[in-house]
């Protein structure tokens, strides 16, 4: 193939012996897998790769510029098809790049028409007996009532619970997963779900397309969740999102010391009390989870 190139290239310059010579030899170097000067030339530098550095010749292999003895003895596509290799670079950071934006590629595709939706975040630890559990499975029959999707973390607990009441409503019922060591797989209530390796690409899909939030009673991966989303909101990071604290007992105390002792000492400024409900009822929290994607509506009609 290399040949032919060359070939083609001493008839585009007259066919001539010097043309060809050159397409020749370039055309050995790259079957050869040797770098040609063709690789030294980028924006500042002439075939002969010289430039006013004392370092000598410019080597640029993709977008990285190497000089000296940082110039490699072989080349990219010679590396590629070697056989043999360790596979150490599946661990490696570049490799891991890949992996995360592959799964902010998948999750934006997944995701992407899935219509307004509303995030149920809370324990995973709540049995099926308890008021929490009756409560999310109530909120996710009536966010799904209403035409809206219900995402959770996808796990038991009120995870599930919300899925749950969301699934026998007949609504979309979503569980973003996590890889932990103690909880493996999605909640059997999800009828559309995506599990991830990274925290931060999970956040970022809750909150790109969530409309509001239901915070139920929780620990600390609850509370990682709803402080994350309260520093968007208080940064204005995000537009309308409007977050329910549903469980007044159990949310009053961390309220009291956030707007006692943390505000008292100038740490933090006042919460929006338009963007932050506390509530016992179910059916106000879906409300105020909703009023978002209400106001979205009445915005755009």
């Amino acid at each position: 193939m290399a040949k032919e190139e060359a070939d083609k290239y001493s008839m585009e310059n007259g066919g001539s012996d010097e043309s060809a010579t050159v397409g020749s030899q370039r055309a050995d170097e790259q079957d050869s897998g040797v770098a040609s000067d063709a690789q030294f030339m980028t924006s500042g530098f002439d075939a002969n790769g010289s430039d006013s550095s004392p370092l000598g010749k410019a080597y640029q292999q993709g977008p990285i510029i190497m000089r000296g003895s940082m110039i490699p003895k072989d080349n990219s596509t010679a590396n590629l098809l070697k056989s043999g290799q360790e596979a150490d670079w599946l661990h490696m950071d570049p490799w891991r790049v890949l992996r995360i934006q592959s799964e902010f590629v998948d999750g934006f595709g997944a995701l992407a028409e899935l219509g307004p939706a509303v995030s149920v975040f809370g324990s995973a630890r709540s049995h099926e007996r308890t008021a929490e559990y009756q409560a999310a499975t109530r909120m996710g029959e009536s966010i799904a009532q209403r035409g809206i999707a219900v995402i959770t973390g996808g796990g038991p607990g009120i995870m599930e619970a919300a899925n749950r009441g969301a699934a026998l409503a007949g609504g979309k019922s979503v569980g973003l997963g996590i890889e932990l060591p103690h909880e493996q797989g999605l909640n059997q209530w999800v009828n559309l779900g995506i599990s991830f390796r990274y925290f931060f690409v999970r956040k970022t899909m809750f909150v790109k397309y969530s409309s509001g939030v239901i915070i139920c009673p929780g620990g600390f991966g609850t509370l990682d969740e709803m402080f994350e989303l309260l520093t968007l909101v208080q940064t204005h990071k995000v537009t309308v999102m409007p977050v329910v604290l549903f469980g007044r007992d159990y949310w009053q105390g961390l309220l009291d010391w956030l707007t006692g002792t943390a505000q008292a000492k100038g740490m933090i400024s006042p919460l929006d009390p338009d963007l932050v409900t506390v509530t016992d009822d179910p059916e106000e929290a879906v409300r105020v989870a909703c009023s978002g994607i209400d106001w979205q509506h009445n915005a755009d009609a």
